[in-house]
């Protein structure tokens, strides 16, 4: 008896998506750290609502929980389990957007865990913003990484809610 190719399929799927988002995630870091010195240059603005802003994050997203020394530690640890329960999940994905949506949460944890262990913290560096005369709104400052968790997390939610006979989690 053959094991069905479909969740194979999608499992080769969500683990290209991963190394894509890792890939992708880490030269962006790595051009704008060493070659375009951002850190040098303070804010860049790109468009009105979008800068450019070296910023390094010790803690988990919108910067909470903040930890050094041995808590960036605790952080990479909890990343790796992390990152093997949704390998597992990965591996029993039956459709595209699962796999899809698993890929982008495994390559952004992966992403950001690179990021705590050679730097001691995640380097984010896009702050969206809208100001006017009476009113300033700023985005928490983020990254490739981030931005491919929020999207995975996202497509989740999207079939877990409105596609008909979506498997559930494990």
């Amino acid at each position: 008896m053959t094991a069905d190719p479909a969740p194979r399929a999608a499992a080769r799927l969500g683990l290209v998506t991963a190394l894509l988002i890792v890939a992708a995630d880490q030269a962006s870091k790595l051009w704008l750290l060493y070659v375009y010195e951002l850190g040098r240059r303070g804010v860049v603005t790109i468009l009105p609502v979008l800068d450019l802003v070296l910023t390094w994050n010790y803690g988990i997203s919108y910067g909470l929980f903040q930890q050094e020394g041995a808590g960036r530690w605790v952080l990479i640890g909890i990343a790796v389990v992390a990152v093997v329960l949704l390998g597992l999940w990965l591996r029993r994905a039956e459709t595209r957007l699962t796999a899809l949506a698993l890929g982008l949460i495994i390559g952004g944890a992966v992403g950001n865990a690179i990021d705590r262990l050679a730097y001691g913290a995640v380097a984010d560096f896009v702050l969206f913003h809208v100001t006017t005369e009476s009113f300033r709104f700023s985005w928490y400052v983020f990254n490739l990484a981030d931005a491919a968790i929020v999207a995975g997390v996202v497509g989740l939610l999207y079939e877990s809610f409105f596609v008909t006979g979506a498997p559930k989690a494990p």
